[in-house]
């Protein structure tokens, strides 16, 4: 098993992924129109979502499944509690929380890579992962604008608080569009069952590696454009955007260990936790927190921490688990 974890490395995704970035670093031109970008997305979360709800309509919602989804949104919140205030000893409070609420979220698209090294290991996971995913959105939005809140530089005696609609800020963390898709794919995935699921498994199971590797030659491009935004004193920022992953997925191995699950389920929780948003988090912030620079905190999760995850964090990740579970 040790073995294909380090073959995994060069799967035909992972590949694509250095080709993105590489294209990018020689200057090649290369690129995806915007509407592929955006159709690659659409089907990736569509068909996740499906298959996750299709495999939680085998195990149903028990206990365990409740359990596992009340400490993910737990983490959610926990998460940028603690980066806001290691990031506070370098930067302002407005890009500590944003940046915060960024590592407490997640990315999808590396939970996407982890199911697919998952499938060519053949190794189980539960749908409820992918519900768990879909929850974990919304909880570090808010912990990240309430500790901007609290903690706003004060002017006179009173402090500035960031001007924001909270309705508008919920609907933008909880009814956006990648996050309402996950969780319709799942709800439809669970009603359909295994029956619809073989009814769509043509367009949405067989050709799902094909499209993930088409979509990280995409996500690579972009990594490495985000990557040359960073600003120039930037260590600090790079090494917290690796140690957040490292530290993070290693709570959530730690937190699969002591709830038991299963080696597949484990690995996506280390992703969990581990991974940072770059399309939920950005989106609420430009509403909730323009005071940040997403010069700051998108180049750290798209051009630091995915990339990371993806080549090194996920083989590292099972490699652990393995050790764990053996």
């Amino acid at each position: 098993m040790e073995t294909s974890v380090f073959d995994s490395l060069l799967s035909p995704a992972i590949l694509f992924l250095f080709l993105g970035m590489i294209a990018t670093w020689i200057k090649s031109g290369l690129e995806l129109p915007d509407q592929i970008s955006k159709f690659l997305s659409v089907y990736l979360l569509m068909a996740i979502g499906f298959h996750g709800g299709m495999e939680l309509s085998h195990s149903g919602l028990t206990s365990e499944v409740g359990t596992v989804m009340l400490m993910t949104m737990i983490a959610a919140a926990l998460v940028p509690l603690w980066s806001f205030f290691i990031l506070r000893l370098k930067l302002d409070v407005y890009n500590s929380a944003a940046i915060a609420a960024t590592y407490g979220s997640i990315s999808a698209v590396t939970f996407v890579t982890a199911v697919s090294v998952l499938k060519s290991l053949d190794i189980a996971y539960s749908g409820h992962m992918v519900a768990a995913m879909a929850l974990m959105e919304s909880p570090a939005i808010i912990v990240g604008v309430l500790l901007a809140r609290y903690y706003a530089i004060p002017q006179g005696d009173q402090p500035v608080k960031p001007n924001m609609n909270w309705r508008t800020l919920f609907k933008e963390a909880v009814g956006s569009g990648p996050v309402v898709l996950l969780a319709g794919s799942l709800l439809i995935g669970l009603a359909s069952g295994e029956k619809g699921w073989l009814s769509v498994k043509p367009v949405l199971g067989d050709p799902f590696t094909g499209v993930l590797a088409l979509f990280l030659l995409d996500m690579g491009i972009n990594a490495a454009k985000h990557l040359s935004k960073l600003p120039e004193s930037s260590l600090f920022l790079c090494l917290f955007a690796i140690c957040a992953a490292l530290v993070h997925a290693g709570l959530g191995i730690g937190a699969g260990f002591i709830l038991d699950v299963s080696k597949g389920d484990a690995l996506l929780l280390a992703v969990l936790f581990g991974s940072a948003s770059y399309i939920a988090v950005p989106a609420a912030a430009k509403l909730a927190l323009p005071q940040a620079n997403p010069g700051i905190y998108v180049p750290m999760s798209l051009g630091i921490t995915f990339p990371f995850n993806v080549v090194v964090g996920i083989p590292l990740y099972l490699m652990m688990i393995n050790f764990l579970w053996s």
